[in-house]
């Protein structure tokens, strides 16, 4: 029999920069600011959908965009700090999308005649919502319940819901970028002609240029093109939808958006509270941990860093807790969660340096306060960030997967494990998704609005479905007799911060915090 010549191997060894390793300042700016244009897109996105059905003007979208990249930015710096010490973006999540066009739905506020003022109204509304379901993550992260629950999660169990928190969200690549594929196609086929065909080309010194930037260089030939385009003509008689996809100027972002806008907690006033809506929004905030979970998972190992311990994962979700809680106070229309395409930008770029992070973070909260200039990035049609997509969520898909390497793919348990959660992770979302709009609320449609959002919240979800399937069969098949198949041996060591000595040089906290906190 053939040696193996390539073994299972707990940390990924040909990237360039590790979570504690930093490029030199240039370089870290300059990948820091690529992380910022990369999580505008659903920045953007989350808000344009959610603001008009509020009945929200153009400013009142673009003062939401600002408020959400600012707390997106403290987000972030308090999860880099503090949390999981990940290199993860924390921004805007599509999870809280259902529960929201629940709440705007909702027959007191839909009576107000006076668009401005049903905004104002269904914004609290929301707010009220994010504030209390906030206290689920900040209770079972900081109560150690999420951790002891992580326990049960092995490499096979982890290797569906990693990968479907990217193939899940195969809806927002190429059925996006097919809206503008003149923008969309160019863009994708530069991305992966720079990042790896040209990737070794050096134009500056020692600097592989095209491997560390091409989110900056794809987005700005392309942009310019899309400008062109937009300039000359090409879509003034085109369909609306073509128009949204493809236009620069298409949502007035740039004229509504103030010069200095500095958000602050209870801008809109304060929040309401209703215990329906509530309900509904632990749904989202159930999944949106699941879903960054699955991310984190990713992240630690395309930072090089050992898998997140239970205590440090406990300790993430309950900062993210804390994170809801802020998009609750300050009013950002939506839920938080770790940004996954930021977390693929990691493998792309080949840098997983926590310092990167921290920078973007300060970048998105002084764009946030210079609206002008942040209005102008936002600017960017949604198209070429959808073909970023199909790179950035097909390589958080594949890390995933990469957890089987520890597991024996040679057991008919294994297989049909992961394969049925693979499936089931795509299918039962995909029939819930078909059944979902805002007016029907969904496959669940009981007279209980609340319970319809909660279910059909976390039933569209395909990574908190396979979680669901593949932590159950996995600790209910035949589990004594399967503990090495399942990988257990590899990552037993990591359930206690001290099962590892790498885990202090990775996760320990900042200013000698650990005195205060010690880990478990």
């Amino acid at each position: 029999m053939a040696e193996i010549s390539h073994p299972p191997m707990e940390q990924l060894q040909d990237l360039e920069y590790c979570i504690d390793s930093n490029p030199p300042w240039a370089e870290t700016v300059a990948l820091a600011f690529q992380n910022y244009i990369l999580m505008l897109g659903t920045t953007v996105m989350i808000p344009s959908m959610l603001v008009p059905a509020m009945g929200g003007s153009n400013g009142d979208k673009a003062r939401v965009i600002q408020t959400l990249l600012f707390v997106s930015g403290i987000n972030t710096l308090l999860q880099a700090l503090f949390g999981t010490r990940l290199p993860a973006v924390v921004g805007g999540s599509f999870a809280y999308v259902i529960p929201i066009a629940y709440i705007i739905s909702d027959s007191s506020l839909q009576r107000i005649s006076d668009h401005h003022e049903r905004f104002i109204q269904t914004m609290r509304a929301i707010q009220g919502a994010l504030i209390v379901a906030s206290s689920i993550q900040i209770i079972l992260g900081y109560s150690q319940v999420w951790g002891l629950f992580s326990r049960f999660f092995s490499p096979l169990g982890m290797a569906p819901v990693v990968g479907l928190v990217g193939l899940g969200l195969f809806q927002r690549g190429f059925p996006e970028l097919g809206n503008c594929v003149e923008i969309g196609l160019p863009m994708l086929l530069l991305v992966i002609g720079l990042s790896q065909y040209l990737k070794h080309v050096r134009i500056f010194r020692e600097l592989p240029i095209f491997e560390r930037f091409p989110v900056l260089i794809c987005v700005t030939i392309v942009w310019i093109y899309s400008v062109i385009l937009t300039a000359s003509g090409a879509y003034r008689d085109k369909p609306i939808k073509t128009q949204f996809s493809c236009r620069t100027d298409r949502a007035n972002l740039i004229s509504t958006a103030p010069w200095f806008k500095f958000p602050y907690p209870l801008q809109w006033g304060p929040p309401t509270f209703s215990a329906g809506h509530s309900f509904a929004m632990m749904s989202a905030v159930l999944v949106s941990m699941v879903e960054s979970t699955g991310a984190y998972k990713a992240a630690s190992r395309l930072a090089i860093a050992t898998p997140p311990p239970a205590y440090v994962l406990s300790r993430g979700i309950g900062w993210q807790g804390i994170g809801i809680l802020l998009d609750g106070l300050f009013g950002t229309c939506t839920g938080s969660s770790v940004s996954v395409e930021n977390v693929g930008l990691l493998g792309l770029t080949r840098v997983g340096s926590r310092r990167v992070v921290q920078i973007s973070a300060g970048f998105m909260i002084f764009f946030a306060t210079l609206g002008k200039f942040g209005a102008v990035f936002a600017s960017i049609p949604f198209p070429i960030f959808a073909a970023l997509y199909c790179v950035l969520f097909g390589l958080v898909a594949s890390v995933g997967l990469s957890f089987l390497q520890f597991t024996n793919m040679n057991s008919m348990r294994n297989l049909i494990i992961t394969g049925l959660s693979l499936f089931l992770g795509i299918s039962v979302p995909q029939f819930f998704n078909e059944y979902w709009n805002p007016a029907r609320h969904g496959l669940v449609h009981t007279h209980a609005g609340w319970f319809n959002a909660m279910l059909n919240t976390i039933f569209s979800s395909p990574a908190t479905v396979g979680l669901i399937v593949a932590v159950f069969l996995d600790n209910t098949l035949e589990v004594e007799k399967s503990k090495k198949d399942r990988g257990m041996p590899w990552w037993v060591k990591f359930r206690t911060f001290r099962g590892d000595n790498r885990n202090e040089e990775f996760y320990t906290l900042p200013f000698n915090l650990n005195r205060f906190f010690p880990p478990t």
